[in-house]
């Protein structure tokens, strides 16, 4: 096969970054064609999606990368039920805008609407209503699987569960996707009532998600990681029971679209300069300090009515932000940490970015429940996502500070997410993951893809010395 011309590639974070020709095949015979060929000529391929991977999840210098975005098709669809059947490269925001006018909107959406539900089932995504629905693989019914050898085998909860509850979570390891069987939430009415809380300190802000919990669909915590005493602002949400207008206009793209303008007047592209020429410690303070304080004048003012859209999606708010991190771009360490432990933990890995000068501009908290994967990053407990800038001076010390905070999250019995993950080694994967569901996965990618043609800059550093 005559592959295309390397071009340059990088995850989500721009701190990852790799040369390779990418394959994007229109349809299942073209992808059939792709891996047979990598069989004959002994080439690796690294799946990707929409590249929404943070670290090198989707990227791999030695291998071919096989995009599979092209692949979006909804194939079958009852709006009775809201149970679909998808190609692999449908989109979250395809679900929304297919689903909404319906009455459904996708049972579990991460921060950004633009990943593919291949990628969403291969990390076993989740998002602000976790505690309460989930990861995106509870909502997944069944899915056809294409292995290295171009076997194809079709995986539920009671037909091969034991691949079913591997490849959900299983980082793009066992096959392809060429087809996902989930089922979506139906909704009366697309908006939210969204009400802030503030809290003072990272134990508080534990303590009140686990209060609010019950009472709430979604929640999410933003935590100031620069201030004195890591205060910040939790956002709760429940579903709307009376819409403010008429019930269907708000299920409609018009109602859900995000706005193009700040303010209504700077067009959203010119935001991510403004961004940048404020990506330093003192200016993250100041951006800081002024959304805590508008955090409590909104807390003051009580809940508000929020599209599900722009509650869901604040990543998409702002286009190309991540721009803002360059030219060293970001890593993101996300841990998960048992609930009787999360608080202590967390404000130690705070305590630890502190002393080592390499402090995170971004911080969010969010509430989790367990899951049956056998990779799974689920607990019963927290997570603490840090969004810290790297470059090639500071690319060492952060290692070294990745290093003390994973050796205090594995302490608590805590987990973390290939998804967000650029430092993970396999001596940490052997101990977050328990020792059978490891075994297993490890058996099940020896007998799927005994030549390890499926592989990525993540897999060679964390799974593949385990093998």
């Amino acid at each position: 096969m005559l592959w295309p011309t390397p071009r340059t590639l990088s995850g989500f974070g721009l701190s990852s970054f790799a040369e390779v020709p990418q394959v994007q095949p229109d349809n299942l015979d073209e992808l059939a064609s792709v891996l047979a060929a990598a069989r004959a000529e002994g080439r690796s391929l690294a799946l990707r999606g929409a590249g929404r991977s943070y670290g090198d999840a989707a990227l791999d210098a030695n291998a071919v990368v096989l995009d599979t975005s092209r692949l979006n098709r909804i194939r079958a669809a009852d709006w009775t039920t809201g149970v679909l059947t998808i190609e692999p490269g449908v989109t979250i925001e395809q679900l929304w805008r297919t689903g909404l006018q319906h009455g459904y909107w996708p049972a579990v959406v991460p921060g950004t609407m633009f990943p593919t539900l291949g990628g969403c089932a291969a990390m076993n995504v989740h998002g602000k209503n976790n505690f309460k629905a989930g990861t995106t693989g509870d909502h997944v019914l069944a899915f056809e699987l294409v292995t290295a050898s171009g076997e194809h085998i079709r995986c539920s909860r009671t037909e091969n569960a034991d691949i079913f509850h591997a490849a959900i979570g299983g980082f793009g390891m066992l096959g392809v996707f060429t087809s996902i069987t989930l089922k979506l939430k139906h909704i009366a009415c697309g908006e939210l009532m969204v009400t802030p809380h503030v809290t003072h300190s990272i134990a508080d802000m534990v303590s009140t998600l686990e209060r609010l919990a019950d009472t709430s669909d979604y929640m999410v915590g933003w935590v100031d990681m620069l201030g004195r005493d890591a205060g910040g602002i939790i956002h709760s949400a429940s579903y709307a029971d009376a819409p403010a207008s008429d019930a269907r206009a708000t299920l409609s793209a018009a109602h859900q679209d995000l706005p193009t303008k700040l303010l209504g007047v700077v067009p959203k592209g010119w935001i991510w300069p403004m961004l940048w020429c404020g990506m330093t410690r003192p200016g993250m303070r100041t951006v800081n300090a002024l959304k805590r304080w508008s955090g409590t004048l909104h807390a003051a003012r009580g809940p508000e009515r929020q599209s599900l859209v722009g509650f869901s999606f604040l990543l998409d708010y702002v286009p190309n932000w991540r721009k803002a991190y360059l030219p060293g771009g970001f890593v993101q360490f996300q841990s998960f940490v048992p609930r009787g432990g999360a608080a202590g933990t967390f404000e130690e890995l705070r305590q630890l970015a502190r002393a080592a000068g390499i402090q995170p501009f971004l911080g969010v908290m969010k509430k989790h429940r367990p899951d049956p994967f056998l990779l799974t990053h689920a607990v019963d407990g927290f997570s603490l996502a840090l969004d810290f800038p790297v470059g090639p001076s500071n690319w060492p010390r952060f290692r070294a500070l990745a290093e003390r905070m994973t050796e205090v999250v594995l302490a608590a019995g805590g987990r973390f997410y290939p998804a967000k993950d650029s430092v993970m080694t396999a001596e940490t994967l052997r101990r977050y993951v328990p020792a059978a569901s490891l075994a297993q996965f490890l058996a099940l990618k020896r007998r799927l893809d005994p030549e390890l043609r499926f592989r990525t800059g993540f897999s060679r550093r964390a799974l593949e010395p385990l093998l």
